[in-house]
């Protein structure tokens, strides 16, 4: 708001309010996939990790995960799907479809 010379920041429906001067403050956060950032590196990572995204938990993806983190990696989720991905070392298939593009041009 340019005439209350205060920022509105709505984090999931509460509203909080900074002095422009406090603007320096706020930082943005992004979210990224494992596959994309692969070759990247972040100061922190949370990692979400749950039994229902069994096609996922895979050890290969998992180090990727953990190994983008410079300081701090925070796995949130279920131990028993770390133990799944841990034990899974096996490299699934892409199904991306360009097989079947190609043949239909």
């Amino acid at each position: 708001d340019f005439e209350d010379q205060r920022l509105k920041i709505d984090f999931e429906g509460r509203e909080v309010f900074y002095d422009w001067l406090e603007a320096d403050e706020l930082v943005h956060a992004f979210c990224v996939s494992v596959h994309k950032s692969q070759g990247s590196e972040y100061p922190a990572v949370v990692i979400p990790i749950l039994t229902q995204h069994y096609m996922m938990l895979q050890r290969n993806l998992l180090y990727t995960a953990i190994t983008r983190a410079k300081k701090l990696c925070v796995l949130v989720g279920a131990r028993k799907a770390i133990a799944i991905a841990v034990k899974n070392a096996t490299v699934s298939q892409r199904w991306s479809g360009l097989e079947a593009r190609l043949k239909s041009l």
